[in-house]
């Protein structure tokens, strides 16, 4: 039986519906302002898109112990919603969620990470006090902006911080920086004299 009633809904929604909207979340928790959640990695974007629903809307529910991995068995998948654990989805370049194949997944391995994460820590600590210093400053405020935004980005954070592809090249770019600075600094007394 279909009904004769034709128009907008009798009751409009005056706001967005929010999950745990009356909940205070505690911020130490994950999911919570300092611990947010981690990247969706290893998926396939219509997967990743599903799992940013499942976010965005209170229904995701995280792992409490690693799953089996549906390839090879192990006890490998430590992501929720994946069914494949990341070196069988990278070996049979599928998805690691919906098995299907892909070319290019959604965000960066683990170990790419690791390794880029053991190369800045190298860099940061060869670099003078000075850098040392404005780059952790730098890399704590991007983290402070990220963790408030709820912003996961493909980009690295060597990307965000460094303008130049090396840090020798940042190194030498912000003492120049200084250098010119300073001269700057001497030219207006010495074009007054």
């Amino acid at each position: 039986m279909s009904s004769s009633r034709k128009g907008p809904p009798k009751h409009q929604n005056k706001f967005a519906w929010k999950p745990h909207g009356g909940v205070t979340i505690n911020p130490t928790e994950v999911g919570g302002r300092f611990r947010p959640y981690s990247e969706i990695t290893g998926v396939c974007y219509r997967c990743k898109e599903q799992i940013d629903w499942k976010r965005k809307y209170g229904k995701y529910k995280l792992l409490t112990e690693p799953a089996k991995c549906q390839r090879c068995t192990k006890r490998n998948v430590r992501q929720a919603y994946h069914n494949v654990c990341h070196g069988c989805a990278k070996e049979h370049k599928i998805c690691a969620k919906c098995s299907c194949r892909v070319d290019n997944t959604i965000g960066r391995d683990i170990s790419e990470v690791e390794a880029e994460k053991k190369t800045l820590d190298e860099a940061i600590k060869n670099a003078r006090e000075r850098d040392r210093r404005s780059l952790l400053r730098a890399m704590e405020k991007g983290k402070t902006n990220s963790a408030t935004n709820q912003i996961n980005d493909d980009e690295s954070e060597a990307g965000e911080l460094f303008t130049t592809p090396s840090f020798e090249e940042f190194a030498e770019f912000r003492r120049n920086q200084v250098d010119d600075d300073y001269s700057d600094e001497d030219e207006p007394e010495s074009a007054g004299k």
